[in-house]
């Protein structure tokens, strides 16, 4: 064990902090997506954006492990049905939340997964989390109270409560993402059935709300929502791979940047200066987080990793 934990470290202190830089690229696709979502929330449904979400990267999914020749079936079944569901219903909050609130506070709300990732470690596994990782929590959880309380409207509050639950359900599908890589599941299986639970999921809610044409207004919104997420997730993984995790990590928080400035360019969004703050101490919370869950123990047989990885989004 002990040297397991040694060789592990050795490998992230010897990875290059350029390979990193990825995460940059994958946080302005991530931002990107959630572009293209508030686009097309006037014009379809959110269960047709979830809809064609999931198709698309079933699509990638399919074409990535047949070249690849990586097999989609898999034996740990319920861990990959259980974060599929998960990160289904966490990707539908989310773009409800974005089709509400601005863009900049829908994607906070939803970075806001690695905090719930900790709490969710000590409820269910028993984790112990240390004095800086609480204080991060709370810190975390300032921001939150501080965003929703004083910066939204009455009409805003239902996607509040989506964007916030899209991240307390992302904190379920990332610890069994967590799980899947120690049973060693290949990236592409886990997108696979992510993917396609996402398309049973959309589709009946499509239905029921009823499909429009997709025609030169829609087409290249829905292809942005899917190529965007799709492409965002293998320049994740490349990071995370690749890359110093903890660094990877922070970086992902770039995405609450992105996501900032295309809501002041494309929308003329504004936000109060008590937001910015709220915002400042959610990412300050998380990469807290990060940092005091990342460093090095004597006790501990490796660095538990609560980051925010967009699986779901």
């Amino acid at each position: 064990m002990r040297a397991a934990m040694v060789q592990s470290l050795l490998l992230q202190r010897n990875k290059p902090p350029m390979q990193s830089l990825w995460m940059i690229v994958a946080s302005l696709l991530f931002a990107s997506m959630g572009v293209c979502v508030k686009l097309g929330a006037g014009l379809l449904s959110i269960g047709e954006l979830v809809l064609y979400r999931g198709a698309i990267g079933l699509l990638i999914a399919l074409f990535i492990g047949k070249t690849l020749r990586i097999p989609l079936r898999t034996t740990a079944w319920r861990l990959q049905l259980t974060r599929a569901i998960a990160g289904s219903l966490a990707l539908l909050c989310y773009f409800y939340a974005i089709s509400i609130l601005p863009l900049a506070t829908a994607v906070t709300l939803n970075y806001t997964s690695p905090i719930f990732v900790a709490l969710l470690l000590l409820l269910r596994y028993g984790e112990r989390l240390r004095w800086p990782v609480l204080a991060s929590l709370l810190l975390g959880f300032a921001g939150v109270v501080l965003l929703l309380k004083p910066t939204l409207q009455a009409d805003q509050w239902l996607g509040a409560v989506a964007g916030l639950g899209s991240g307390l359900i992302a904190s379920i599908a990332y610890v069994n993402v967590r799980e899947l890589g120690r049973l060693g599941e290949p990236e592409v299986r886990t997108v696979f059935w992510f993917s396609g639970a996402t398309v049973l999921l959309g589709l009946p809610w499509a239905a029921a709300q009823g499909f429009h044409a997709v025609d030169a207004s829609t087409l290249p919104i829905l292809l942005g929502v899917g190529i965007f997420g799709g492409a965002a997730q293998f320049a994740m993984t490349r990071a995370y791979r690749l890359g110093k995790t903890i660094v990877s990590a922070n970086l992902a928080y770039t995405t609450v940047v992105f996501s900032s400035l295309f809501g002041v360019l494309l929308w003329d969004e504004t936000l109060p200066l008590t937001a910015w703050l709220a915002i400042g101490l959610i990412v300050s919370g998380g990469v807290a987080v990060s940092l005091t869950t990342h460093a090095p123990s004597a006790q501990t047989a490796a660095p538990t990793p609560l980051t925010p990885s967009r699986q779901g989004d």
